[in-house]
C-alpha cells in the first residue's frame, strides 16, 4: 500500500515538474510579471491585458494604461518602491477593459485620468451596459486632438489621428525619453481586434499608422498594446509600418476575393492574410469580418 501511494505521489510530482517547467506556468506563476526600465526613467510593466508605460518622473508618477485590478495593484506597489512621490496622471490609450478596468486601482491616489472624449464616451457606455459603473474610475480630464503636460524633466505628448482601432484611440510620447505608447493601434504579429462597434475604421487606421511612423524617428521606442510574443511588446517605429502593412493586406484580400464573387462565409475559410503571412494567433475572422463589414457597408 505504501509502495502503490510513493508511485502516485511520484507520478503526481513528476506532472507537477512538468507544468511548472512549461513556458506558460513560467510566465504566469513563477514570474508573474515584468517591471523594467527602459530609458531615462520610463519604463514597462507586463502582466495580463494591454501594455502599461509608466514615468518615474522627478515630480512624480504617470502610467499609461491600468491592465485589471489586480494586475495595477502590482505597478502601483512597484513604483511606491521607487519613491514617496505623488501619481500625477494615469493616461488611458482607449476605453476597452484589458487597459481601463485597473483604473480602479488608482481611486483616490492618482490626481488626474486623461483619455480622449470618445474614449471616455465609450467606457462609460459599456460599463452602464454592464451594470459595473462603480467598478469604473473614469477619465476627468479629456481632449481632442491633443493634449500635453509637464512632469519633472519630462514633457509628455498625446495626439489623436481619428477612428482607427476605436473612434477614441490616443498615443502618449515622453519626449524627452524619445518612447512612444501607441496602445492597441500597434498589435505586433498577432491578429488584432477591430472594434467597429465602437467607431473602428481600417482605412483611417491605416492613415493614423503613416502619419505615426513619419511623426517618430528610427530612436524612437515603441510600446504596442499587444504582440504575439509578449516579449516583443516593445520594438521601434518598423512595427508600426509592419502593421500598417497587414492591415492593407487584409483589405487588398477581401476586396479581391468579393471581386471573385466569393461569400462573407468562403472569405471568413481564411487562415492566413497574403503578404503578411507573419501576423498569427486567434482572431482571424474578426479582422475579415470587420474588413468585409467596411468594404460593404463603410
Amino acid at each position: 500500500m505504501q509502495r502503490r501511494k510513493f508511485i502516485q505521489n511520484s507520478a503526481m510530482a513528476m506532472a507537477l515538474l512538468s507544468f511548472y517547467k512549461s513556458e506558460a506556468f513560467a510566465r504566469n506563476f513563477v514570474k508573474a510579471y515584468q517591471f523594467k526600465a527602459l530609458r531615462n526613467d520610463v519604463g514597462v510593466f507586463m502582466e495580463q491585458g494591454g501594455t502599461i508605460a509608466w514615468l518615474n518622473g522627478s515630480s512624480g508618477f504617470v502610467a499609461v494604461d491600468s491592465q485589471f485590478p489586480a494586475s495595477a495593484a502590482h505597478v502601483i506597489e512597484e513604483l511606491k518602491k521607487l519613491g514617496d512621490k505623488p501619481f500625477k496622471y494615469l493616461l488611458n490609450t482607449h476605453h476597452h477593459g484589458d487597459h481601463t478596468a485597473g483604473n480602479i486601482a488608482f481611486k483616490g491616489l492618482v490626481q488626474n485620468v486623461v483619455a480622449h472624449q470618445n474614449s471616455l464616451v465609450n467606457q462609460k457606455l459599456a460599463a452602464e451596459k454592464a451594470n459595473s459603473l462603480d467598478k469604473q474610475l473614469l477619465p476627468d480630464t479629456t481632449f481632442g486632438k491633443g493634449w500635453k503636460a509637464p512632469v519633472g524633466k519630462e514633457k509628455i505628448s498625446a495626439y489623436y489621428y481619428g477612428s482607427g482601432h476605436t473612434n477614441g484611440d490616443a498615443i502618449y510620447h515622453f519626449e524627452n525619453a524619445n518612447i512612444v505608447h501607441v496602445g492597441d493601434l500597434v498589435f505586433n504579429r498577432r491578429f488584432p481586434y477591430i472594434d467597429k462597434e465602437n467607431g473602428a475604421h481600417i482605412g483611417n487606421w491605416i492613415t493614423a499608422l503613416d502619419k505615426i511612423y513619419n511623426q517618430f524617428d528610427k530612436d524612437t521606442i515603441v510600446i504596442t498594446g499587444h504582440s504575439l510574443d509578449p516579449e516583443k511588446v516593445v520594438g521601434d517605429r518598423e512595427n508600426v509600418k509592419a502593421f500598417k502593412n497587414y492591415l492593407e493586406s487584409l483589405m487588398a484580400f477581401v476586396k479581391a476575393e468579393m471581386k471573385a464573387g466569393k461569400t462573407k462565409e468562403d472569405i471568413l475559410k481564411a487562415t492566413t492574410i497574403p503578404g503578411a503571412p507573419e501576423w498569427q494567433g486567434d482572431g482571424i475572422a474578426r479582422s475579415l469580418t470587420a474588413a468585409y463589414t467596411e468594404l460593404t457597408v463603410g
